[in-house]
């Protein structure tokens, strides 16, 4: 189980398999880098070194009570990169890990080949979500209800309240699939850490300096995302973007889980993109 630990005084846990140009894959959070070797990094082993690692308070990591900020996540990854002398990787995010590598880019474009945003949040985009209405609320308690855990009208936009309810719902994916959860670690991370608060601090990237982010970015949302609105402005205004739709499923937001060839298929496309020589010296 290796760990390397940063100049902040943490351990991160992490894996680094393959050869090639480097990729570095960021999960999202209450996830881990498992969310990535389930499928995703046996589509891409062959191609590229992948180094995949479990963000601070998951997985193998250490939950310190606070850093969780997108600017610090930002920091550890830096830190990680240069503790394994990886000088300039592409970096593929899902969801809160997008924002990561968003942020990541915004901060030290010199250190960041490429980036794919998948379904990326982003707290500056929080007014997109701020009201009862929002598509989300909806989806999440859809979602928990046809998992068998009904959703009271009064908690339907309550945070807290769902994500501790998610907790209730099996695995979906995986060889562990059907199995019921262990919530305490996540429980630990809610509980006892300031990360609740802290994800969703805007920090370094407001959405004024969203088109400085000179980076390719490929941005890779499904259709009926509720996360759609964040997905048309950031296409908008990235200087360099190329973005992708999926093929609407049941959940939505969890490509690298429910789709992952087809997200597979589009991360290789980035790169490539991003490494024309990469393709031609494969081909």
């Amino acid at each position: 189980m290796p760990k390397v630990s940063l100049p902040s005084g943490i351990r991160l846990h992490y894996q680094r398999i393959g050869s090639g140009p480097d990729v570095v894959m960021v999960h999202g959070l209450t996830g881990n880098l498992a969310v990535w070797h389930l499928r995703i990094a046996s589509l891409l082993v062959d191609r590229f070194r992948l180094l995949t690692y479990d963000l601070r308070g998951h997985g193998y990591s250490d939950m310190p009570p606070a850093g969780y900020s997108l600017d610090q996540m930002a920091t550890d990854l830096l830190d990680l990169l240069d503790a394994l002398n990886i000088e300039r990787p592409y970096v593929v995010g899902h969801s809160f890990g997008a924002d990561i590598a968003l942020y990541f880019a915004h901060h030290h474009p010199e250190r960041v080949r490429a980036v794919v945003a998948i379904e990326a949040v982003l707290p500056a985009m929080m007014y997109l979500r701020a009201g009862d209405d929002w598509q989300g609320w909806a989806d999440w308690a859809d979602v928990l209800e046809r998992s068998g855990h009904p959703v009271p009208p009064e908690r339907r936009t309550d945070l807290g309240y769902l994500l501790r309810l998610s907790l209730k719902v099996p695995k979906r994916w995986g060889p562990l699939q059907g199995l019921p959860r262990n919530p305490a670690p996540f429980l630990r991370l809610l509980d006892g850490t300031s990360m609740a608060t802290e994800v969703a601090q805007v920090g370094g990237l407001p959405a004024e300096a969203i088109p400085e982010i000179r980076s390719s970015v490929t941005l890779v949302y499904c259709e009926g995302s509720a996360l759609l609105g964040t997905f048309d402005y950031l296409r908008e205004r990235l200087p360099d973007v190329h973005p992708v739709l999926l093929p609407r499923t049941d959940w939505g937001h969890f490509g690298p889980l429910e789709q992952p060839d087809e997200v597979a298929r589009h991360i290789l496309g980035a790169l490539d993109r991003a490494e024309p020589s990469t393709a031609t010296a494969q081909g």
